[in-house]
C-alpha cells in the first residue's frame, strides 16, 4: 500500500495498514535535529506523510503601522502571519510573541470595509500551484493546505480578544461585517486550494478553553457556524473528496456535531487534558476521523519516555482502532519536552503502529 492510499485509508476509516503520524517541533527541538543529523527538514527525516503547499508570496507592500497608535519601536508584523497587518512584539520565553490588534480603536463597520486586507485570491499568489500539488502526489506524499485561524482567529488578532467577544453580544454589526469579509477571502481559498488539486485543507479556529466553549454554543451556531459551512461547500463544489481537517484547541464537545454536520472530516487535536480522546472515539468514530490526541501539557513534556510508549500503544489501540487515526501530539512540541520523548513517540508509533 502506497503512502497515498494508508493515509486515505486512514483518515476515510477504510482499514489502513499502519498509523500515519506527525508532529510540529519548535525552533528549539529543529535546532537540536540539525544538531544530531545536520538537516532541518525534520518533515522530511521522520518521514511524515504529507507535505504543505503554500501561495506566491504577496507584492504588495502596504505600511499597517498607521493603523496602531503609539505602536512600541521594536514592533514587527506578526512572524507566523504577517500579511493580515498584525504586529507583534517579543515574548520572555523562546519564539513566543506578544500580539497587537490593528483594529482595536475601530469604530464603524466603513473602517473593517477600508482597512487593506490580504490579496490571497489575486491570479499572480496562484501561479503553478497546480504543479505544487501534482509534485506532491508523484512523490507519493499527501498535498496540504494550511487555512488555520480561519475566520475567529484573524477576527480577534485584528480586532483584540476582548473587544471582539463585546462586539459579538453588544455590537454585533460591527463583528458580523469583519466575520463576512474574512470569510470571503477564506471562501475564494478553499476553492482555488480544491481547484487545484488539494487532498486536504486544514480549517480551524480555536472558540473554546480547557473547560468549555469560550462563547454560547447558540451564539458559535448563530455567527461561526455558517461561515464555516461555506468555506467548506466552496471547496467541497470544487473538489467532491477533499478531506476537510478543522484544528479546535481545548474542550469542544459541545459543537462537535455541528463540526460533523458542516463538513468536517477529521478533528485536531483532541487533547486528552480536556477530553477523553477514547471516548470521542466511541461517540464519533463512525462519521469522523482523529488526528493528534498526545498530551503535550502533560505526556510528552512530564512524562518518561516509557509513559510516552504507552500513550502511544493505547491511543493506538482505542482511538485508531479499525482506522481514523493520524497520531500527533496535540500541539507544538516545545522547548520542555525531552528530545528523548520525542524520539520515545517516534518508536512506539513505529513499534505499535501496524493493524
Amino acid at each position: 500500500m502506497t503512502n497515498r492510499e494508508n493515509v486515505f485509508r486512514a483518515l476515510r476509516r477504510d482499514h489502513p495498514e499502519r498509523v500515519p503520524f506527525d508532529m510540529t517541533l519548535c525552533p528549539a527541538h529543529v535546532e537540536t535535529l540539525k544538531k544530531k543529523t545536520g538537516t532541518e527538514d525534520y518533515h522530511a527525516y521522520f518521514q511524515f506523510p504529507y507535505r504543505y503547499v503554500e501561495l506566491e508570496k504577496s507584492a504588495r507592500n502596504c505600511d499597517y503601522s498607521r493603523y496602531y497608535r503609539n505602536l512600541p519601536p521594536q514592533a514587527q508584523p506578526l512572524s507566523w502571519n504577517p500579511e493580515w497587518g498584525v504586529y507583534s512584539v517579543p515574548g520572555h520565553f523562546a519564539h513566543f510573541e506578544h500580539m497587537l490588534h490593528p483594529m482595536e480603536n475601530f469604530e464603524s463597520p466603513e473602517e473593517i470595509t477600508a482597512y487593506p486586507l490580504p490579496d490571497y485570491n489575486e491570479a499572480y499568489r496562484w501561479k503553478g500551484m497546480g504543479e505544487k500539488t501534482a509534485a506532491l502526489q508523484k512523490n507519493d506524499l499527501i498535498a496540504v493546505a494550511f487555512m488555520q485561524m480561519t475566520v475567529f482567529e484573524i477576527a480577534w488578532y485584528l480586532r483584540g480578544m476582548e473587544n471582539l467577544m463585546m462586539d459579538l453580544v453588544a455590537n454585533r454589526e460591527f463583528a458580523e461585517t469583519l466575520f463576512d469579509a474574512i470569510t470571503e477571502i477564506r471562501t475564494g481559498m478553499a476553492e482555488k486550494y480544491a481547484r487545484n488539486g488539494v487532498d486536504i485543507l486544514m480549517l480551524g479556529d480555536d472558540v473554546s478553553t480547557q473547560i468549555s466553549m469560550m462563547m454560547d454554543p447558540g451564539l458559535w451556531r448563530e455567527t461561526l457556524k455558517p461561515r464555516l459551512a461555506k468555506v467548506i461547500r466552496a471547496a467541497r463544489g470544487a473538489k467532491s473528496d477533499i478531506l476537510i481537517f478543522y484544528h479546535g484547541d481545548g474542550n469542544l464537545q459541545a459543537i462537535i456535531p455541528d463540526l460533523i454536520e458542516a463538513g468536517v472530516d477529521v478533528l485536531n487535536p483532541v487533547q486528552p487534558e480536556c477530553m477523553d480522546p477514547a471516548l470521542i472515539k466511541l461517540q464519533y468514530g463512525d462519521r469522523l476521523s482523529f488526528w493528534g490526541t498526545v498530551g503535550t501539557q502533560t505526556t510528552l513534556p512530564f512524562g518518561t519516555a516509557e509513559d510516552v510508549e504507552k500513550t502511544v500503544k493505547r491511543n493506538i489501540e482505542t482511538v485508531g482502532e479499525g482506522g481514523g487515526l493520524l497520531l500527533s501530539p496535540t500541539h507544538m512540541v516545545e522547548p520542555e519536552v525531552p528530545w528523548e520523548n520525542i524520539e520515545a513517540f517516534i518508536g512506539a508509533v513505529n513499534k505499535y503502529g501496524a493493524y
